[in-house]
């Protein structure tokens, strides 16, 4: 009988508690960190970050770090298939999808302003069934410092001829020369490149390997390209 009060003390202590942490709960607290607050016996007032959840932060075009200044960021998706249409993204800003309705078979290109970043021009080639003339008359007047965006979607090769491929190489791929049926390939390159690019990838039409049937997988890449200084006149 003596240990009546003691024990309804430590049970009303107990609902008490349990009615403190249901109440939190429904108007959105943390229950856990307020009950470890609550037993630590500390005065601190419980921080931010128990009552928000920290979310990864969103760089341009999705890469995971911001590009450094005068870079532009930018990130390229080959098709999947002959399904699923191809991406380019610069900026933040998309040039290039299903989405805008300016994708076709062959080769998707963007061409940028190498000095102030700004969309020139998109256009697809259809590299299957078109007449290659027209990617030769777009490609060979390209000004000095043009950046050029290139993803592949369905094929992107059969039409290329000698010429095509030798004005890709001039624009820094190397991998041009040995682009086949169906490959997929993501490519940037620039008019009066002095060396090789480093954004380019390709990914064979392999029978053992493919992804999908008769297609590779769907590449994809991103970076940050350094702005050009103006031209001196």
């Amino acid at each position: 009988m003596r240990l009546a009060g003691p024990m309804r003390a430590v049970a009303v202590l107990l609902l008490l508690g349990l009615t403190w942490v249901l109440a939190s709960s429904i108007l959105g607290g943390d229950s856990s960190s307020l009950v470890k607050h609550f037993f630590s016996g500390t005065n601190e007032e419980p921080t931010a970050g128990m009552w928000q959840e920290t979310k990864p932060r969103r760089y341009k075009c999705g890469l995971s770090a911001p590009c450094p200044q005068k870079h532009l960021a930018f990130r390229l998706v080959s098709g999947a298939a002959n399904v699923i249409g191809p991406k380019i993204c610069l900026e933040d800003k998309i040039l290039v999808s299903s989405v805008k309705n300016n994708v076709g078979r062959g080769l998707n290109i963007a061409l940028v302003n190498g000095v102030s970043g700004e969309l020139l021009d998109t256009k697809s080639f259809d590299m299957w069934a078109g007449d290659v003339t027209d990617l030769l008359k777009y490609l060979r007047p390209l000004h000095e410092g043009t950046l050029v965006f290139v993803a592949s979607f369905d094929d992107p090769a059969t039409k290329l001829n000698d010429e095509a491929r030798r004005l890709f190489e001039e624009l820094g791929s190397t991998v041009v020369k040995d682009l086949t049926f169906r490959d997929s390939w993501v490519f940037v390159g620039a008019k009066g490149i002095e060396n090789k690019s480093p954004f380019e990838q390709r990914m064979k039409n392999s029978k053992s390997s493919n992804k999908y049937e008769g297609w590779p997988e769907s590449l994809e890449m991103d970076g940050c390209i350094p702005l050009r200084a103006p031209l001196e006149n």
